[in-house]
C-alpha cells in the first residue's frame, strides 16, 4: 500500500486504476477527488471521481503524479480507510475498507 495521508491509503491497483482513468479523461484532470455524502442504504455514501480543480478548503496531497482532494467533512469520516481496485467477474471497482464503518449495506458502497 501507498499512504498518501496519514490516514487514508490507495492500493498499488487503485492508484493504477486512477492512473488509467486519468490518461483516458476527455479533459484536463488535476486528481481525484474522493469525499462521503449523506445518502444510500446505510446513512452515507463514498464518492469518486476526476476533477479539473480543487476547492479552497480541500486537503491536497500528492503521491507519484496524482492529486488526492479531500473536503474537511469527508476527512474526518474517511480517516484510516484503505481503497482497493478489484477486478473480478461480477465487475471491477473501488472497495472501501473504513475502520470508522458501524453499519454497512450489502453493496459495500453505503455505510453508517
Amino acid at each position: 500500500m501507498i499512504n498518501l495521508t496519514d490516514s487514508i491509503n490507495l492500493t498499488d491497483s487503485a492508484l493504477n486504476a486512477v492512473r488509467t482513468a486519468m490518461a483516458g479523461a476527455p479533459g484536463p484532470v488535476a486528481g481525484l477527488r474522493i469525499m462521503v455524502e449523506t445518502g444510500g442504504c446505510a446513512g452515507y455514501k463514498y464518492m469518486m471521481g476526476l476533477i479539473p480543480d480543487s476547492n479552497a478548503d480541500d486537503e491536497v496531497v500528492e503521491r507519484d503524479g496524482i492529486k488526492l482532494f479531500l473536503d474537511p467533512k469527508s476527512r474526518g469520516l474517511l480517516a484510516g480507510t484503505s481503497i482497493d481496485f478489484v477486478v473480478a467477474l461480477q465487475g471491477s471497482g473501488f472497495t472501501f475498507e473504513n475502520p470508522n464503518v458501524t453499519n454497512s449495506c450489502s453493496c459495500g458502497k453505503s455505510f453508517g
